[in-house]
């Protein structure tokens, strides 16, 4: 029978300087979160003049009439006593519960009232009481699923702030431990109906698996710990991987991806499901697409071009101006204006790697000068070419990305002539030459110009 000191040092390897950090502890009501409720409480006599903080959060679904109340009242006379601030939630009729899927509705439900406490109370941690018997349901569940070896590594105990410090202990032995320590707890009886196919796995197939070997439950946390280290290996070797084929990393990121095409398929499917693309069959369209061709995920947009995969993140995208102005006149006093273009707009240098100055002819522009996105029978022309060409063909011929076409600016003047296309090519019919006297100069230099 484990010691209360086997708890506490579990939760103290966990929380790392629990004097110094603040929780929300989900408690349900069950044997597994009044433990875990008792120990924090314990730790928080230990550290009672430190920032340590704890605070109660309980979901009353109101799934099980009386029962549920009650419930909800052993958590909160726990707190009451023990001077502890409770958060409970009642769900109500504008609650809607779906006639399918109670669990993923109840899962949501919490977690986002979870979240709303955090926020509200500024608590960095949220601590659930998941145990050993917890991770062995979750294990089975992801092995019907074809989860990989994350799935099989079951559920982590530290994991985006969400800590899990029971996950070493049984289910028995937080039942014995509450126990011995007069731990008031409720045991919900639901839990026994094989409704749900967690609850079968939990009421049929462990308890015969239990019945295999007496050390299985001891074996069983062994073999998940060798999969979690196995887990973290790969998923170095993966990131190793993608460093070395990554080929820009800044507001995108570009994969190579011929090199990665030629790496197997799990590294291909691990490498891109980082960014939300988690169909398998969705990974050899994506090598196989036309130039040009997009795929989006929830958060990101992959855009093949050529030889590479460009993935950019959507909700992180800022906005845009269709028009920037950048000088209303020309100032007559002065010879020649310069205007750095580095200080207006982003992204430039992330496809044109040479820096450029345009020198145009001051008498020959009308003012005000401004930049402004393509538009549909846009006309220029191009220096070093002869006749006018259509800015939209100018583009494919240089087989831009899509991505990379999205950032290209058109300098024009205030009749709406084009002057050149940001930063690829000047407007001959406007260029200076030897016989220029007010020049209007228009870079983009690297290096921090004093103008």
């Amino acid at each position: 029978m484990l010691e209360k000191s086997s708890f506490i040092n579990q939760l103290k390897n966990l929380v790392y300087q629990p004097e110094n950090h603040t929780y929300l502890l989900a408690v349900s009501g069950g044997a597994d979160s009044m433990v875990l409720a008792s120990l924090f409480k314990d730790l928080s006599t230990e550290f009672q003049r430190s920032k340590y903080q704890i605070q109660v959060a309980h979901i009353n679904y109101k799934l099980r009439g009386k029962d549920s109340n009650l419930d909800q009242k052993v958590v909160q006379d726990f707190c009451e006593k023990n001077h502890i601030k409770f958060h409970g939630y009642e769900v109500s009729e504008k609650d809607q519960k779906p006639e399918n899927s109670i669990q993923l509705w109840a899962r949501e439900l919490r977690y986002n009232f979870f979240k709303e406490i955090q926020e509200k109370e500024n608590l960095e941690f949220l601590v659930t009481a998941h145990h050993l018997n917890d991770q062995l349901e979750t294990f089975i569940i992801n092995l019907s699923k074809a989860a990989g070896i994350n799935g099989l590594s079951g559920i982590p105990a530290n994991d985006n702030a969400i800590l899990r410090p029971l996950l070493s202990f049984s289910k028995n032995e937080i039942y014995q431990f509450a126990e011995q320590n007069n731990i008031e707890f409720r045991e919900d009886l639901s839990n026994k109906k094989n409704d749900y196919l967690r609850n079968k796995i939990r009421n049929k197939i462990v308890p015969a698996l239990l019945e295999t070997n007496d050390h299985f439950l001891d074996n069983f946390k062994k073999s998940s710990f060798y999969l979690n280290q196995t887990k973290d290996f790969v998923q170095k070797q993966i990131q190793e991987i993608e460093d070395r084929i990554t080929l820009f990393n800044l507001s995108h990121k570009i994969l190579s991806k011929d090199k990665l095409d030629q790496e197997n398929d799990f590294v291909k499917f691990e490498i891109l499901k980082k960014y939300g693309f988690n169909q398998e069959e969705e990974i050899p369209k994506i090598f196989k697409a036309e130039n040009n061709s997009s795929f989006f995920s929830k958060e990101y947009q992959l855009i093949v071009n050529r030889d590479e995969l460009i993935l950019v993140n959507r909700n992180n995208a800022p906005e845009v101006p269709t028009k920037i102005l950048l000088i209303d006149h020309f100032d007559t006093s002065k010879d020649q204006i310069h205007i750095n273009l580095q200080d207006l707009v982003q992204g430039i240098n992330e496809y044109n790697n040479k820096n450029f100055e345009w020198d145009f002819d001051a008498e020959l522009l009308q003012f005000p000068l401004y930049l402004r996105k393509q538009e549909e029978g846009d006309l220029f022309y191009p220096s070093g070419f002869s006749g006018k060409k259509k800015v939209s063909k100018f583009l494919r011929d240089t087989k831009l990305s899509v991505f990379n076409k999205e950032k290209i600016w058109l300098l024009c003047n205030a009749d709406n002539q084009i002057l050149g296309v940001i930063p690829l090519r000047q407007d001959r019919r406007f260029q200076a030459d030897r016989n220029t006297q007010k020049k209007v100069t228009v870079r983009w230099i690297e290096e921090q110009l004093i103008l």
